[in-house]
């Protein structure tokens, strides 16, 4: 076929060439050219010819051969119809099944969110591999039958048009022969294409449920034993018996066993953790957990965090119980008072307590309170040290503190690890200390000490003494400064005790430790109201006197310490009094009370050192009675234990001298009892005083000393007592109202007029400052100007060396002014605060304060049972409202001792000796 297409190709060219001969010969002539070219002519059309009856022949052979493969292929395909018909049969029946494994495989998607269901799928799917490999063997051999049969075929049957003698409805056999090849080429195709789809399907879901059933087999495991390990537990849990129901014995080994029992279920938050971490790793498979499985991982979440509830609220209502009834709770405390009254605890554990009768409640313990307006009938003492010293006498053998040996007070501390004297400790850990000193004592001493009772009251005094503002915290060195100056041992043992509890490492004290060992002290004289007879809460006048006593030195030793105290400084003289009045109290005198007539003399003994055989006993002088011819301002002497002959000698030698001296002789050499300090208007403040009050949460309510002189203070006293005295009828008070609002009033005046004067003298000392500074930088710019070889005169350099001397002590001297206005300015408010109470005490009718049951200025009142009120700071006194009215009053009444014995308020009498 293409020789002949070549040949019709090329026949337009040769009719052209042979159309055109005649002329190309006739153009060249009869040259050889001419000839030549005739003869290739000629042999062209030789060939060409020859060309043509070649291709017709072999065309008529292709035919004939045509013919009779046809007629061959005709032959074949009617023999082997019938075969390739059972084999596109097969090829159907193959498409029907692999459509049917595929529906089922679809129908086990998706994963399953169960080990059962995955198990199911597991297994579907295992059969279903078994049935492909089964069946893989006849699909092949189908396919590969279906391909050779193909291979005979043409892509294109032949189109030949059909015979006329065939019937129009009737195929040609190579027409059937064409459409079952079609219809085998199809479905050949299906059949491997689906084969293939079906195997990739299956592998890949084999893989799915084979890695979804591992997982959810681990996550079925982890959740099994998770649930064994919380039935274990709740098993324990159910079996506690409620906390109300237990001994209070038996909480502590409670307490250790749910501790241990908390640490056992420990590592099941581990397991928990597991089973969710392994459920979480389910999402990014596309498996789901089952609704089943789900509300299990929930309910066992649950349960453990149900279960980890239980156990904290246990353990937690097990402490609680323990602190409020176990041994080192203060349930135990709640014997220390009897009906009508309940011992409570504020949500800091600061006790209070609740009158069921009047429906109030109060900060102080009521046996406090009897004890306090006990101390009120001391008042008639005239002279504040003793007064002071016998109060706390009395509160100290109600603390049973007079039985605590010194060496106990020290190892109790040690026992409870105080050592870090800054440090503040709650109500609970007071209560410890306190409860181990007095277990100690009631051991010692039987019958002797009601330990509940006297935990208490001594928590309310210390309370009352440094936690005034019931914050529930107290600074351990104010709690041993308490305890050991209300214990019992010698003086100076007790001295060297005090000063080793603020001393440093090398047992040195500087002036700050000194400081805050002082206003501790002071803090017990003070809660007594009884402060002001002692230069005030300000203890730096005190510290000043006894760095200034040895020389300045910026650290003093425990020896130091102790003669300076030996000289009973104005701030401490209580406390050697307290030993003084302790020692007298069992001690006789054989002798007579030549003013009451008592004999023997018990108690302290005080002998004239200007007339012979005249004693008086403590009543008569304490309350400032005299015999007829003594007068108050001749010496005496004191003697708290009974006297020995030396003494009597000596006595008598010393009234033989005062015999011949005069009354002006007496009244130019008084003789004071005491050391007296500078006044508390002197001096550069120490620091940490005020810091301190506030950490303990103490307020200042005493009456310090701060209005000016000790003299200043006398006058004022004086001039009241005149008018109480009835000298002048037409001005004398008719209430006591009016006293107070005469004080207050003058108290005022002079404050106004201090604080004036000392604002005034600041200005001056700061224009003054202003100036110096002035001169002094025109000075210090007059070099700067000179030539550079020039030299600063010596003249010129001690001249700048006193003013920077001179101003240096002029801001001394503007910061003592300073504190000085401050202290005023407090003094002022504390006194405003003081008389408005008084003013209110006064006014209230006496029924209001039996009603109450209690003080108003001492405790917080409530109308209903069950929490105190907050205390107001203007009310945050500690004693009740007739002794606080009674010390001040007294202290202008019965200090009127300033009329017939103008003496500091500490005289311990008229020119008397200490024996």
């Amino acid at each position: 076929m293409d020789i002949q297409a070549e040949i019709d190709a090329h026949n337009d060219i040769f009719k052209s060439i042979d159309g055109n001969r005649q002329k190309m010969v006739k153009a060249l002539g009869n040259s050889e050219e001419a000839a030549l070219l005739q003869h290739r002519l000629d042999d062209m059309n030789q060939r060409w010819n020859d060309l043509k009856a070649k291709s017709a022949n072999i065309s008529f052979a292709i035919q004939g051969f045509k013919d009779a493969v046809i007629v061959s292929h005709r032959a074949h395909l009617e023999v082997s119809a019938e075969k390739w018909n059972r084999l596109l049969t097969s090829l159907e029946e193959l498409i029907k099944w692999l459509n049917t494994k595929d529906e089922e495989l679809k129908k086990q998607m998706p994963v399953g969110g169960d080990v059962p269901t995955l198990q199911q799928q597991y297994d579907h799917c295992k059969a279903l591999r078994r049935e492909l490999k089964d069946k893989e063997q006849t699909i092949l051999n189908a396919v590969d039958q279906a391909r050779v049969f193909l291979a005979d075929q043409p892509i294109e049957g032949p189109e030949e048009p059909r015979r006329s003698l065939h019937s129009k409805t009737e195929l040609t056999p190579e027409e059937k022969a064409l459409k079952i090849a079609k219809a085998m080429r199809k479905q050949s195709s299906e059949v491997k294409e689906k084969w293939e789809n079906l195997n990739a399907s299956a592998s890949i879901w084999q893989k799915q449920v084979d890695k979804a059933l591992e997982k959810l087999k681990d996550l079925q495991c982890a959740m099994d034993d998770l649930d064994a390990d919380l039935k274990e537990a709740e098993n324990v849990r159910n079996g506690w018996k409620p906390v109300g129901d237990l001994l209070i014995d038996s909480l502590p080994d409670h307490i250790e066993k749910t501790t241990a029992f908390r640490e056992e279920i420990a590592p099941i938050n581990l397991k928990v953790k597991t089973v969710n971490d392994l459920s979480s790793q389910l999402s990014p498979l596309d498996l789901y957990p089952s609704l089943k499985m789900s509300r299990q991982l929930d309910d066992l979440n649950m349960r453990w965090k149900l279960l980890q509830v239980s156990v904290e609220d246990r353990l937690k209502q097990l402490q609680e119980a323990h602190q409020d009834f176990g041994p080192a709770s203060q349930h135990f405390l709640s014997t220390s008072v009897q009906f009508p009254w309940q011992r409570s605890v504020s949500h800091n554990k600061v006790p209070y307590y609740i009158n069921h009768e009047t429906q109030t409640t109060c900060w102080d313990h009521p046996k406090m309170t009897d004890l306090f307006q006990s101390l009120a009938d001391l008042n008639n003492v005239r002279f504040s040290a003793y007064r002071t010293a016998i109060k706390i006498r009395r509160l100290q053998k109600a603390l049973c503190l007079d039985l605590l040996d010194l060496n106990m007070t020290s190892e109790v501390f040690k026992q409870h690890k105080l050592s870090q004297n800054d440090q503040l400790i709650g109500v609970q850990d007071v209560i410890s200390c306190l409860s181990t000193i007095y277990s100690g004592l009631e051991e010692k001493h039987k019958g002797m000490v009601n330990v509940p009772l006297c935990v208490d009251m001594c928590l309310n005094w210390l309370l009352n003494v440094y936690d005034s503002g019931r914050t529930g915290k107290i600074r351990v060195q104010s709690l041993k400064i308490g305890l050991m100056s209300l214990s019992k041992g010698l003086l100076e043992e007790k001295y060297r005790y005090l000063f080793r509890e603020v001393a440093g490492p090398t047992e040195m004290c500087d002036q700050r430790q000194l400081g805050l060992l002082l206003h501790d002290a002071i803090q017990i004289p003070r809660q007594l109201g009884e402060v002001a007879a002692f230069g005030g809460s300000n203890i730096e006048p005190s510290v000043r006197s006894c760095f200034q006593q040895n020389h300045n030195k910026p650290e003093i030793t425990v020896k130091e310490f102790i003669d300076w105290m030996r000289l009973e400084p104005q701030s401490m003289v209580w406390l050697p009094v307290l030993h003084r009045v302790a020692a007298a109290e069992t001690a006789k005198h054989q002798a007579k009370c030549n003013i009451c007539k008592e004999c023997p003399i018990v108690g302290f003994r005080y002998r004239s050192l200007k007339h012979f055989n005249y004693d008086v006993c403590q009543s008569c002088f304490f309350s400032g009675r005299t015999a007829k011819g003594h007068k108050l301002h001749y010496p005496m002497v004191e003697y708290c234990t009974p006297t020995t002959s030396g003494e009597d000698v000596r006595d008598f030698t010393k009234v033989l001298k005062n015999k011949f001296r005069s009354k002006k002789y007496f009244a130019k050499h008084p003789r004071l009892g005491y050391l007296p300090v500078q006044t508390v208007l002197e001096g550069d403040n120490l620091e940490t005083l005020a810091q301190m009050e506030r950490t303990n949460g103490s307020f200042l309510m005493d009456s310090s000393s701060t209005t000016g002189s000790v003299e200043d203070e006398h006058a004022l006293i004086q001039q009241y007592c005149q008018t109480l005295g009835g000298e002048s009828p037409v001005s004398q008070p008719q209430s006591p109202a009016q006293i107070l609002k005469s004080v207050e009033k003058e108290e005022r005046g002079e404050l106004e007029r201090i604080i004036a004067d000392l604002e005034e003298e600041q200005r001056c000392l700061q224009i003054e400052y202003e100036q110096l500074k002035e001169q002094h930088l025109r000075r210090g710019i007059n070099p700067l100007a000179s030539p550079p070889d020039s030299v600063v005169s010596p003249q010129h350099a001690s001249e700048d060396a006193e003013l920077i001397a001179e101003a240096k002590l002029l801001r001394q001297h503007k910061g003592r002014l300073e504190a000085r206005m401050q202290i005023l300015e407090d003094h002022n408010k504390q006194l405003e605060s003081q008389l408005h109470r008084l003013r209110q005490l006064l006014e209230q009718p006496d029924s209001d304060s039996r009603v109450n049951g209690t003080f108003p200025c001492a405790s917080p009142q409530h109308s209903a049972l069950g929490f105190p009120l907050e205390q107001d700071s203007s009310s945050q006194f500690h004693q009740t409202g007739n002794l606080l009215g009674k010390s001040i009053l007294t202290e202008a009444e019965a200090d009127f001792i300033g009329l017939k014995w103008p003496r500091d308020l500490l005289d311990t009498g008229p020119n008397i000796q200490i024996m």
